[in-house]
């Protein structure tokens, strides 16, 4: 028996439940959850892919709310349930940053500022940092006259001050064995100067301070080009293991993230508090801190930007409590 097409039906395409729709953004849920929870299994072996992951893990954030609202557009319960995995995993990594800070002791404030070789506000960045009532700041990128701006201008509050090459450490109490720190990688013209330390002899005991400014790390189609600045990190690694001071301060721009796994021949001997997030770079609209402070024997008690200079860095302030202080 055949029926006419004329007459035949055409039977209802069921349709997917909320918990069928939006399989492939639970899949994406779990995916974001994994980088932040396993970042350090990313290998560095193609573009640097794991130290570039590392640099901007916490915006990896910024997936949890773009994932619930396509669950809701979507109206799948499923990927609802699933944008719960990264927020659940954002918070166990980065939940303790941004709980409110307790009450510290500490016995030094210290500033840390990459100044900017283009810096049109000198004035105003002195008086930033003036303000911060700081014992010992660190800058760098003083080329050309920028230099002896800052040195005239910090003058009478730090009587103490070093200069090496674009580097410089200004401070309240005196400075003694001051000396360049090469950290020079290779392939880079020799007039290239960017490390000095000298003692502090502070109140509290003398405490050897280091600045440097390592080289850039330039994020291009191939991922993280960061050689140079991976063999600087190494070569600053190097000087800290052979220092056999009690307290040790690291003051610098050193063009990455605490949690880059680029940065652990550093952090083998000094390191901060992972409190608040600090973003430095760049200073219209900060997304990372590569502007650090630094302690070994001492330790760093709470670190926090200062008000926007004519730099395109946030200085970055710390207290730093010494060893047997008080």
């Amino acid at each position: 028996m055949s029926i006419d097409a004329k007459h035949a039906v055409e039977l209802p395409v069921p349709r997917k439940s909320a918990w069928q729709r939006g399989r492939l953004l639970a899949a994406l849920a779990v995916l974001v959850a994994l980088l932040l929870l396993g970042h350090r299994f990313v290998p560095n072996r193609w573009g640097s892919l794991g130290s570039l992951l590392e640099t901007f893990l916490p915006w990896l954030g910024l997936a949890v709310p773009l994932l619930f609202l396509l669950a809701i557009v979507r109206r799948s319960a499923t990927a609802v349930l699933f944008a719960l995995v990264p927020l659940c995993a954002w918070v166990g990594v980065f939940g303790a940053q941004v709980l409110p800070e307790s009450t510290v002791t500490y016995d030094l404030t210290v500033v840390q500022h990459n100044v900017s070789d283009e810096n049109d506000d000198v004035p105003g960045t002195v008086e930033v940092l003036l303000a911060s009532d700081a014992d010992v700041i660190a800058l760098q990128e003083l080329t050309d006259g920028i230099g002896f701006r800052f040195e005239e201008a910090l003058a009478e509050a730090y009587p103490h001050h070093a200069m090496q090459g674009t580097v410089g450490l200004w401070s309240r109490y005196p400075l003694a064995d001051v000396a360049p720190v090469d950290l020079r990688p290779t392939g880079i013209d020799a007039s290239w100067d960017r490390g000095l330390t000298a003692t502090a002899q502070t109140p509290g005991g003398d405490v050897a301070v280091y600045v440097a400014h390592l080289p850039s790390a330039r994020v291009g189609w191939r991922g993280l080009d960061s050689a140079q600045r991976d063999q600087s990190i190494a070569m600053l690694g190097d000087v800290l293991a052979a220092e056999d001071a009690g307290a040790v301060l690291v003051l610098g721009d050193l063009n990455t993230e605490l949690r880059d796994r680029a940065l652990v021949p550093v952090l083998e001997h000094v390191g901060a508090p992972e409190h608040g997030f600090g973003f430095t770079f760049p200073a219209r609209f900060p997304v990372v801190r590569v502007d650090q402070v630094l302690a070994g024997g001492a330790e760093v008690v709470r670190t926090w930007t200062l008000p926007r200079t004519g730099s395109d860095h946030l200085p970055l302030a710390a207290y730093v409590s010494l060893p047997d202080a008080g």
